[in-house]
């Protein structure tokens, strides 16, 4: 991965999207310490990545599934809970 400073990154913006259009990514510096701050990557990639994370209402809320729990998929095909004892 190629890492540019934020003026670089102003000046070579057009090349640094030929980079990203071919696959590759290019990572933002900025500061005197030259801490990466963001990362340009291909859209495609991005695209894979937003699928919907699970976990993130971990410790927020909580299901409870009833004992006689059922659902009724595509006509006479069910899901149901058994009885754990």
């Amino acid at each position: 991965m190629k890492t540019l400073q934020s003026a670089e990154t102003k000046t070579h913006f057009s090349s640094i999207l030929k980079d990203a259009e071919a696959g590759n990514e290019v990572a933002i510096a900025c500061g005197r310490k030259k801490k990466t701050i963001a990362v340009i990557i291909p859209y495609e990639k991005w695209k894979k990545n937003q699928k919907r994370q699970l976990g993130t209402l971990e410790g927020k809320m909580s299901v409870k599934f009833s004992s006689n729990f059922s659902i009724e998929l595509f006509g006479n095909l069910r899901l149901r809970k058994l009885n754990q004892a």
